[in-house]
């Protein structure tokens, strides 16, 4: 008789639904269970938050010597310090005695962490430096690097933005980002004092799996003219059913994507830039850009995009107030920090150019939590609709049904989706947001990162 082991059954598992996920792909399917399953949530915390690089924090969350951070990579607490001679260190959340968090509060500046249970204590690079009666307990002293927090064996940062791997070995993080490198130089690298955050991330759970803020800040420009159109009818912004026929969808392998939108060719040249005003737009320095990168930022920028896993951004002019035409442009960030296979919590940073002034930056601020807040009037169409996939997932009907949704755009659209032969950049351009290109793409490398663990890889057209 042959005996399964748990483990072996939960492979087996996950395997068989990868199996079923990636023939349903090429048929422009995915099915449902992905997004409220135990095992499959088990796996992606292995293989996905346990070997890709992350996003932590931005640098100017600890800019002095002693500042941290409390972050999570998959469901692992970890803390980001800035130790005294100025490195950043990525330290796990766990004291080395019995498992307690040593750190309690979501940021602060400190030298030390100490356990609360038996007073275990750290230094802020993370060896251990103290235990209670000492010579009691243990008669001298135990190896501060043996005993001290476990780190992540590889932490770096591009324009600011730290990342950490739990993988030794692996892409370098240029290697990682590839093209989503190059798209994040035109977001946040416009200005060499760059860009910091306007205050510490919202956090807000919802009951909807992190791959669907994923999946839809890649590419889903399909729903804005639905979801969103209440706030085309109060006006603060027009024409949002035109979205998906205008937009452009860039691939850029390893699961990165973004969608740029042609602010000039819809409104002419004052909307160059995103829309910033013309004085801000003045102080931007586009020497370090290539040709391609100057067009976009001027014509077509970014506006939407995802860096697997599960780092995504927007940045957009939003009316200051309602019904006046001054206008500020928003820039946010967001996690989508997974919590359990139907829940997730939505960590949301607002950012300003660190050469803004007060005004330009509150407008900024103001603005962004007006749409994209917590209680923003995009950003709750969105957290509604995303609670529907781990719901049919749980549904034993939907189950037994074996329910799929659909991707039926990649061959189904008649508009031209063909890959943009002038195109010069990374990746794959397409002239339009109808397809549902990015999404598939988004799915097929999350099969591959569950099977192999992140490396990198070429864009193949679907």
């Amino acid at each position: 008789m042959t005996v399964t082991t748990p483990s072996t059954s939960a492979h087996d598992s996950v395997a068989a639904t990868l199996e079923r996920v990636e023939q349903a792909l090429d048929n422009d399917r995915l099915p449902v269970e992905i997004f409220n399953d135990e095992a499959v949530f088990k796996a992606e915390m292995d293989q996905i938050f346990g070997t890709c690089w992350v996003f932590l924090a931005h640098e100017s969350e600890i800019p002095k010597a002693g500042d941290f951070v409390q972050r999570r990579i998959g469901v692992d607490p970890v803390i980001v310090t800035r130790d005294g001679k100025g490195e950043v260190n990525v330290l796990s959340n766990y004291c080395r005695h019995r498992g307690t968090q040593v750190c309690q509060t979501d940021a602060g500046n400190s030298r030390f962490f100490k356990c609360p249970y038996h007073g275990w204590t750290y230094s802020n690079d993370g060896d251990l430096v103290g235990t209670p009666n000492k010579h009691g307990a243990y008669a001298e002293n135990l190896d501060p690097k043996e005993w001290g927090l476990y780190r992540a064996p590889r932490v770096d940062s591009r324009f600011g933005f730290i990342f950490a791997s739990l993988a030794a070995e692996g892409p370098t993080l240029d290697e990682y980002l590839g093209g989503a490198g190059w798209m994040l130089q035109m977001m946040v690298g416009l200005h060499p004092d760059g860009m910091r955050v306007a205050g510490p991330p919202e956090r807000y759970k919802l009951k909807a799996n992190w791959k669907t803020g994923s999946e839809n800040f890649a590419g889903d420009t399909y729903h804005v003219g639905t979801l969103h159109y209440s706030n085309e009818e109060i006006g603060i912004a027009p024409d949002l059913k035109s979205n998906v026929e205008v937009t452009r969808s860039y691939d850029f392998g390893n699961g990165h994507y973004t969608i740029g939108f042609p602010f000039v060719e819809l409104a002419g040249p004052f909307a160059a830039f995103w829309g910033y005003d013309p004085e801000t737009a003045a102080k931007f320095d586009l020497s370090g850009l290539d040709e391609t990168q100057r067009h976009m930022v001027e014509n077509e920028p970014p506006i939407v995009g995802t860096i697997f896993p599960n780092l995504s951004f927007l940045r957009s002019p939003v009316p200051v107030r309602i019904g006046e035409m001054e206008m500020a442009v928003v820039t946010t960030f967001r996690q989508w920090q997974p919590v359990g296979p139907g829940e997730m919590e939505l960590w949301n940073w607002q950012f300003v150019w660190t050469f803004q002034d007060e005004q330009q930056a509150l407008d900024a601020y103001v603005a962004g939590q007006f749409t994209f807040g917590s209680a923003g009037t995009f950003e709750v169409d969105d957290t509604v609709a995303w609670e529907g996939a781990p719901k049919a997932a749980k549904s034993p009907w939907m189950r037994r049904q074996e329910m799929e949704f659909s991707f039926g755009q990649a061959h189904m659209s008649p508009v031209n989706r063909e890959a943009d032969p002038t195109y010069k950049g990374p990746g794959i351009k397409r002239p339009t947001g109808f397809g549902e290109h990015n999404q598939i793409s988004f799915y097929r490398h999350w099969v591959n990162t569950l099977r192999h663990g992140t490396q990198a890889t070429s864009v193949q057209e679907g």
